[in-house]
Protein backbone atom coordinates (compact mmCIF):
# COMPACT_ATOMS: atom_id res chain seq x y z
CA UNK A 1 0.00 0.00 0.00
CA UNK A 2 1.18 3.47 -0.93
CA UNK A 3 0.20 6.92 0.33
CA UNK A 4 0.11 9.71 -2.24
CA UNK A 5 -1.88 12.80 -3.19
CA UNK A 6 -4.00 13.65 -6.20
CA UNK A 7 -5.41 17.03 -7.20
CA UNK A 8 -8.97 16.48 -8.44
CA UNK A 9 -11.26 19.38 -9.27
CA UNK A 10 -8.92 21.73 -7.41
CA UNK A 11 -8.94 19.68 -4.20
CA UNK A 12 -6.04 17.62 -2.85
CA UNK A 13 -6.89 14.08 -1.78
CA UNK A 14 -4.73 11.63 0.13
CA UNK A 15 -4.93 8.26 -1.57
CA UNK A 16 -4.04 5.04 0.19
CA UNK A 17 -3.78 2.11 -2.13
CA UNK A 18 -1.95 0.07 -4.71
CA UNK A 19 0.23 2.21 -6.97
CA UNK A 20 -1.04 0.20 -9.97
CA UNK A 21 -4.69 1.12 -9.33
CA UNK A 22 -6.42 2.86 -12.23
CA UNK A 23 -7.49 6.46 -11.88
CA UNK A 24 -11.02 5.34 -12.77
CA UNK A 25 -11.17 3.02 -9.77
CA UNK A 26 -9.73 5.68 -7.47
CA UNK A 27 -12.26 8.26 -8.62
CA UNK A 28 -15.24 5.95 -8.32
CA UNK A 29 -14.34 3.80 -5.31
CA UNK A 30 -12.16 6.04 -3.13
CA UNK A 31 -13.38 9.55 -3.94
CA UNK A 32 -17.03 8.70 -4.75
CA UNK A 33 -16.80 10.68 -8.00
CA UNK A 34 -18.92 8.43 -10.20
CA UNK A 35 -19.31 10.62 -13.29
CA UNK A 36 -16.56 8.74 -15.11
CA UNK A 37 -18.18 5.46 -16.10
CA UNK A 38 -16.69 1.99 -16.30
CA UNK A 39 -17.79 0.78 -19.71
CA UNK A 40 -15.07 -1.60 -20.80
CA UNK A 41 -11.88 -1.21 -18.69
CA UNK A 42 -9.83 -1.65 -21.87
CA UNK A 43 -9.83 1.91 -23.18
CA UNK A 44 -12.16 1.10 -26.05
CA UNK A 45 -15.36 2.97 -25.20
CA UNK A 46 -14.11 6.26 -23.72
CA UNK A 47 -16.90 6.55 -21.13
CA UNK A 48 -14.27 6.95 -18.41
CA UNK A 49 -12.67 10.09 -19.87
CA UNK A 50 -11.60 12.87 -17.56
CA UNK A 51 -9.37 15.86 -18.20
CA UNK A 52 -5.77 15.46 -17.10
CA UNK A 53 -3.57 18.50 -17.53
CA UNK A 54 -5.94 19.88 -20.15
CA UNK A 55 -6.30 16.71 -22.26
CA UNK A 56 -9.25 14.31 -22.39
CA UNK A 57 -7.79 11.00 -21.18
CA UNK A 58 -9.31 7.56 -20.53
CA UNK A 59 -9.05 7.14 -16.77
CA UNK A 60 -9.18 3.34 -16.95
CA UNK A 61 -5.85 3.34 -18.78
CA UNK A 62 -3.77 5.47 -16.38
CA UNK A 63 -2.50 4.75 -12.90
CA UNK A 64 -3.51 7.25 -10.26
CA UNK A 65 -0.08 7.00 -8.65
CA UNK A 66 1.53 8.39 -11.82
CA UNK A 67 -0.63 11.55 -11.69
CA UNK A 68 0.62 13.06 -8.44
CA UNK A 69 1.78 16.26 -10.16
CA UNK A 70 -1.21 16.49 -12.50
CA UNK A 71 -4.42 18.50 -12.45
CA UNK A 72 -7.41 16.18 -12.85
CA UNK A 73 -10.88 17.44 -13.76
CA UNK A 74 -14.05 15.35 -13.58
CA UNK A 75 -17.63 16.14 -14.53
CA UNK A 76 -18.37 16.76 -10.84
CA UNK A 77 -16.07 19.80 -10.92
CA UNK A 78 -17.62 21.44 -13.97
CA UNK A 79 -20.81 23.05 -12.67
CA UNK A 80 -20.72 25.93 -10.21
CA UNK A 81 -23.09 24.67 -7.56
CA UNK A 82 -26.49 24.49 -9.24
CA UNK A 83 -25.35 26.62 -12.18
CA UNK A 84 -24.46 24.39 -15.09
CA UNK A 85 -21.38 25.01 -17.20
CA UNK A 86 -22.22 26.35 -20.69
CA UNK A 87 -21.13 23.03 -22.21
CA UNK A 88 -23.60 21.17 -19.99
CA UNK A 89 -26.31 23.63 -21.01
CA UNK A 90 -25.44 23.09 -24.69
CA UNK A 91 -25.77 19.31 -24.36
CA UNK A 92 -29.22 19.74 -22.84
CA UNK A 93 -30.31 22.24 -25.51
CA UNK A 94 -29.14 19.97 -28.35
CA UNK A 95 -30.74 16.83 -26.89
CA UNK A 96 -27.30 15.22 -26.77
CA UNK A 97 -27.84 13.46 -23.47
CA UNK A 98 -30.09 10.51 -24.32
CA UNK A 99 -29.39 7.71 -21.77
CA UNK A 100 -26.61 9.75 -20.14
CA UNK A 101 -24.05 6.98 -19.70
CA UNK A 102 -21.47 8.52 -22.03
CA UNK A 103 -22.47 12.14 -21.39
CA UNK A 104 -19.85 13.04 -18.74
CA UNK A 105 -17.05 11.84 -21.02
CA UNK A 106 -18.58 13.62 -24.03
CA UNK A 107 -18.85 16.88 -22.09
CA UNK A 108 -15.26 16.66 -20.85
CA UNK A 109 -14.02 15.79 -24.34
CA UNK A 110 -15.85 18.90 -25.54
CA UNK A 111 -14.22 21.02 -22.84
CA UNK A 112 -10.75 19.79 -23.74
CA UNK A 113 -11.44 20.40 -27.45
CA UNK A 114 -12.81 23.91 -26.96
CA UNK A 115 -9.93 24.83 -24.64
CA UNK A 116 -7.59 24.13 -27.57
CA UNK A 117 -9.81 25.18 -30.48
CA UNK A 118 -12.49 27.80 -29.83
CA UNK A 119 -14.22 27.26 -33.17
CA UNK A 120 -13.76 23.67 -34.41
CA UNK A 121 -15.10 22.46 -37.72
CA UNK A 122 -17.49 19.51 -37.83
CA UNK A 123 -14.59 17.33 -38.99
CA UNK A 124 -12.46 18.44 -36.02
CA UNK A 125 -15.36 17.78 -33.64
CA UNK A 126 -15.93 14.29 -35.01
CA UNK A 127 -12.17 13.59 -34.81
CA UNK A 128 -12.13 14.66 -31.14
CA UNK A 129 -14.86 12.07 -30.43
CA UNK A 130 -13.23 9.22 -32.34
CA UNK A 131 -12.50 7.41 -29.06
CA UNK A 132 -15.91 8.05 -27.45
CA UNK A 133 -18.63 5.48 -27.97
CA UNK A 134 -22.28 6.54 -27.87
CA UNK A 135 -24.97 4.05 -28.77
CA UNK A 136 -27.95 6.41 -28.44
CA UNK A 137 -27.46 9.67 -30.31
CA UNK A 138 -25.71 8.82 -33.56
CA UNK A 139 -23.44 11.79 -32.75
CA UNK A 140 -25.58 14.32 -34.65
CA UNK A 141 -26.83 15.91 -31.44
CA UNK A 142 -23.38 15.72 -29.86
CA UNK A 143 -21.81 17.60 -32.78
CA UNK A 144 -24.60 20.17 -32.51
CA UNK A 145 -23.99 20.49 -28.76
CA UNK A 146 -20.31 21.24 -29.36
CA UNK A 147 -21.25 23.94 -31.88
CA UNK A 148 -23.70 25.48 -29.39
CA UNK A 149 -21.10 25.30 -26.63
CA UNK A 150 -18.53 27.01 -28.85
CA UNK A 151 -21.01 29.86 -29.41
CA UNK A 152 -21.79 30.11 -25.69
CA UNK A 153 -18.09 30.29 -24.88
CA UNK A 154 -17.47 32.98 -27.51
CA UNK A 155 -15.79 30.84 -30.14
CA UNK A 156 -18.07 31.59 -33.07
Amino acid sequence: MENYYLNVNGNNYKIVGDKNESLLNILREKLNLTGAKCGCETGTCGTCKVIIDGKAIKSCRVKGFDLQKSKIETIEGLADGYKLHPIQEAFIEAGAIQCGFCTPAMILTTKALLNENKNPTEEEIRFAFRENLCRCTGYVQIVEAVKIAAEKLGGV
